[in-house]
């Protein structure tokens, strides 16, 4: 059975509580949960760096047989915030910085899928991974954003117990 996106959610917050880099503790909040344009234009108020987790998409792979393949794609965000956007070397160090924490939890998701308490993970493929630099200049708020795929095989047998059949 996949994950729900709630066990995706739940599993990336105890990333970034875990994570010494991230630090998130319900008193020092640095997991967040929004869409990339909310979050390059409308977080005032942070603590970095942070984590946040994008919504995913979703669809099918059926290779004309009964295992139907349901791939998510997703992304996450680790974001910090540059004081003088002319200071290249700084600008230079929180990508450095946070190349290294998005290397780490991608190790940490490549161990997790055999973890079977880590069920939100279980299907990731490391390959599907992808990763740039992201920039706002405007909030000073520099950051990598990584894109990544969880597949996982799909019943899709009708459930009776679902419909309302004659």
């Amino acid at each position: 059975m996949s994950a729900s996106f709630s066990d995706i959610i739940s599993y990336f917050k105890k990333i970034a509580t875990e994570h010494i880099q991230i630090g998130h503790s319900e008193d020092q909040k640095h997991f967040y949960r929004f869409e990339l344009d909310e979050v390059l234009t409308g977080l005032k108020r942070i603590n970095y760096p942070a984590l946040i987790l994008e919504g995913y998409k979703y669809s099918f792979e059926d290779a004309k047989s009964d295992n139907i393949i349901k791939k998510r794609s997703g992304a996450f965000i680790l974001i910090d915030h540059l004081h003088d956007i002319g200071d290249y070397d700084a600008m230079h160090e929180i990508w450095d910085q946070l190349e290294d924490i998005c290397d780490d939890i991608l190790a940490r998701i490549k161990a997790d899928k055999f973890n079977p308490a880590a069920k939100a993970v279980r299907d990731f493929d490391i390959s599907s991974a992808n990763v740039v630099l992201i920039a706002n200049e405007q909030d000073k708020n520099y950051g990598i954003r990584c894109t990544f795929t969880i597949s996982s095989a799909r019943n899709m047998d009708v459930d009776p117990d679902k419909w309302n059949l004659e």
